[in-house]
């Protein structure tokens, strides 16, 4: 037996609270068709008072359990960049709301590629015989960090969160992770930034201006690094494993904004349907993304067991990953 981690349940929950695009523009200088334009979002749900990134994980992991007809794993994973707390982490109280208490738990801070990252960590786990399954969550509530008069970020994020879990296996089953491409650029780490609140600006001495506690991105640069890096890294997964993007059944990238997913399937010469999107629904949800995108798909029937399915992300950090899988075999998706 070659051992992997194999995909053996996947569970999402986002908030009920949704904001449309003509919601934000009787608050914002923008439109309904301003928005749809650039980004491909028509909608977005955000999380309400009294809740918090965690609760979301908890929902959307609790769901992946019921999915995978089981009680129990031996780590959780939370990829998040807007945890419960500066600390602890957001993961051990996920584990206990869920009655996990005793299981390895740990968070993953590589922004909209957390969840990638996350999922990269959980499979050299259960490949090194450390653990024998793994829950991995993303999970963000972006809203809490955007500046509310931004109309460049707000109409752009939206909370949730999206759960896998991973049980070991052998590498020749469908639902195996096959491969990981991981890599990060720190020289461009002002380009996707909370400038306040950390020990760099805390230690500096200077107090910071009130527009550096919110999320700042520099979108241009951001989509020319997005679509060369999730490109990249796509072809990388896919070199180790011999193959070419015309093999890919399916990917499913980091839903940052419509016009980047389409640009990357054109570079990868891959046609619009194998690409899955859901960014229309629920905006960039961020470390969440991935799975939720990927439940996205699931849901429409589009995926077979057997099949070749690449999930590739790009993030603060900068950072960037894919990694390459079987589809298991009789997945329930449970989101409700």
């Amino acid at each position: 037996m070659t051992r992997s981690a194999i995909l053996s349940g996947l569970g999402t929950w986002v908030p009920p609270q949704v904001v449309t695009n003509d919601m934000l523009a009787a608050e914002l200088e923008t439109s309904d068709e301003w928005i749809r334009t650039r980004t491909g979002i028509t909608r977005r749900h955000v999380a309400s008072a009294g809740m918090s990134t965690g609760h979301l994980a908890t929902e959307a992991a609790r769901r992946a359990l019921k999915s995978a007809g089981a009680d129990r794993v031996d780590v959780v994973v939370v990829a998040t960049s807007t945890p419960d707390r500066p600390c602890p982490a957001t993961a051990p109280a996920v584990a206990a709301a869920l009655g996990l208490v005793g299981a390895g738990a740990f968070d993953v801070a590589a922004v909209c590629t957390g969840f990638v990252y996350g999922l990269a960590t959980a499979a050299g786990l259960i490949g090194t015989e450390v653990a024998d399954s793994a829950l991995v969550v993303g999970a963000d509530t972006f809203s809490t960090i955007l500046d509310p008069e931004d109309r460049t970020t707000r109409v752009i994020f939206g909370d949730g969160a999206g759960a896998v879990v991973l049980r070991a296996g052998d590498r020749r089953q469908n639902g195996a992770l096959l491969g990981f491409d991981l890599g990060s650029d720190g020289t461009g780490v002002d380009l996707i930034t909370v400038p306040a609140g950390g020990s760099e600006q805390r230690l500096s001495g200077a107090k910071p201006a009130s527009a550096d506690s919110y999320f700042q991105m520099d979108g241009p640069q951001v989509f020319v690094r997005a679509v060369r890096h999730m490109t990249g890294s796509v072809r990388k997964v896919l070199d180790a494993a011999a193959l070419a993007p015309a093999d890919i059944s399916h990917l499913v990238p980091h839903q940052a904004n419509v016009r980047i997913l389409d640009t990357c399937a054109r570079e990868l010469g891959l046609p619009p349907e194998r690409v899955v999107k859901n960014i229309d629904r629920v905006g960039n949800t961020v470390a969440a993304s991935i799975p939720l995108a990927l439940a996205a798909g699931a849901a429409d029937g589009r995926m077979e067991a057997g099949q070749s399915v690449v999930l590739t992300g790009f993030g603060g950090g900068l950072t960037w990953g894919s990694t390459l899988l079987t589809w298991p075999e009789a997945l329930d998706v449970v989101d409700e």
